[in-house]
């Protein structure tokens, strides 16, 4: 039987950093015991996946948390319909390795491959295909829940409505998710036919955004310290999977990269004060000019072009020991974009700079409860920790998302107050109604529940 152990755990903007008790289960039968022996303790439960929720969502105080990377077993596969039943701990990683040769690919996916599906699920993450595509939660058929009261429970759209709507995007509050039944995309190639334009200020993003909706995947670098004409410049990216005939195989050289990739990592904090407005500045405007103008057409290998950051192990390490955190916001459609300009400039503004920013609409709204996608446009950003200072600028971002009716993704936040979740997320209360249902007496429960009142004392 899994055995519980002291550990102290933190998102990927690595603040905070929370001791918890951890277990590490290898099947569905020893999950069961660890709930039953943590509810009979009295103390609160939460699942963990690969920890790559940015801020407090998979964190405990005084807690236990199971640890899901053990459940990782692929269970059945049809390759006829692309169906594919595997344990919750199974990541995407493992299956773009499974069967991207196979000539499969994840419906849906982040920007990194380091997540469970269990994760991705309670998280209901979206990807670069949103406006085609929607969420992951759309191309699941059923999962395995384990409930608070040690029951595993099937759940499906048609059976369960309620509790499915609930668990997608329900931040690991309904339940332990344990095994999920999703439907993979068929591809000819594991190439990606990308186009790249660079823009140069917000109303030529919306142009060319406007005019690639028949491209699957499109997103969009964009420079946040840029002001005035050219507020909004960036580096507009579209693709599809690639077809099998006249696209030529990865160059020696493209391999090569691939090979050395994983052992690439920061082995070392970053100094404090690394990423300032001067070094990231700097940064923005090489990448920026080294983009030659016009359209410019590739064929990398998907990696690249889903997850550039996984070549870099340990990339967070780079914002030093204080950690970062990541804002992202989606802000409905306005004509003439006056939330997101107000965005941009109080950025600009602020002297802090996001060193990763991207930008990209979404498309419709398809699931209830506290999933984050709504149509608009959402903006990720992320910043060293500056403290009070810091915080002072996501209130007054806080503020303009919240003018606009938009809202704050729940998945890598840290920080927001209470009463402006409940105000951006005015399903909140029918979610919170489903959840106690299932569990009434709060076995379930998180840093991030805590803070916005959906687990524990409110």
């Amino acid at each position: 039987m899994a055995t519980w152990n002291a550990m102290n755990l933190e998102g990927w903007g690595r603040t905070p950093v929370i001791p918890a008790e951890v277990a590490r289960p290898e099947s569905a039968a020893a999950a069961q015991d660890l709930l039953v022996a943590t509810r009979e303790a009295g103390l609160p439960l939460l699942a963990h996946g690969l920890g790559r929720s940015y801020g407090d969502a998979a964190l405990i105080r005084d807690g236990r948390v199971i640890l899901t990377r053990r459940l990782d077993r692929l269970i059945d596969f049809d390759a006829e319909t692309g169906w594919l039943r595997a344990e919750a701990g199974v990541s995407i990683e493992t299956i773009l390795e499974v069967f991207v040769p196979r000539g499969f690919f994840p419906p849906v996916t982040p920007g990194t491959k380091f997540v469970t599906l269990g994760g991705a699920l309670a998280c209901d993450v979206h990807g670069k295909n949103h406006h085609q595509d929607v969420c992951i939660s759309n191309h699941i058929r059923s999962f395995d829940l384990l409930i608070a009261s040690g029951e595993i429970i099937t759940v499906t759209r048609e059976t369960e409505p309620d509790i499915f709507g609930a668990t997608a995007g329900g931040m690991g509050l309904t339940g332990i998710i344990l095994a999920v039944e999703i439907k993979l995309t068929p591809i000819a190639s594991p190439l990606i036919s990308m186009e790249s334009v660079r823009v140069n200020n917000l109303d030529e993003f919306f142009q060319v955004s406007g005019e690639s909706g028949d491209f699957t995947h499109t997103v969009s670098w964009i420079d946040c310290l840029a002001s005035g004409r050219s507020l909004g410049r960036g580096i507009f990216m579209r693709g599809r999977h690639a077809e099998a005939s006249g696209v030529a195989p990865p160059s020696l050289l493209a391999r090569a990269k691939n090979a050395v990739a994983p052992f690439l990592s920061v082995p070392v904090d970053g100094p404090s004060g690394l990423l300032n407005r001067t070094t990231v500045g700097a940064f923005n405007e090489v990448f920026f000019r080294k983009h030659k103008g016009g359209l410019v057409k590739s064929t990398p290998h998907f990696e690249p072009f889903f997850y550039p950051l996984d070549a870099i192990g340990d990339w967070n390490r780079i914002y030093g020991p204080r950690g970062f955190y990541q804002y992202q916001m989606v802000l409905p459609p306005e004509a003439d974009n006056r939330a997101l300009r107000a965005t941009l400039d109080a950025i600009s503004r602020s002297g802090m700079a996001s060193f990763l920013a991207v930008i990209k609409e979404f498309g419709v709204q398809t699931n209830p409860g506290l999933s984050f996608p709504r149509p608009g446009v959402t903006l990720a950003l992320d910043f060293a920790n500056h403290g009070a200072a810091l915080e002072d600028l996501f209130l007054r971002l806080d503020a303009i998302t919240l003018e606009a009716g938009g809202r704050v993704y729940l998945c890598k936040d840290a920080r927001l107050p209470r009463d402006t979740f409940r105000r951006m997320y005015p399903e909140w209360e029918a979610w919170k109604a489903v959840r106690d249902r299932l569990d009434p007496h709060h076995l379930f429960q998180s840093e991030l529940g805590r803070r916005l009142g959906l687990s524990g004392a409110n």
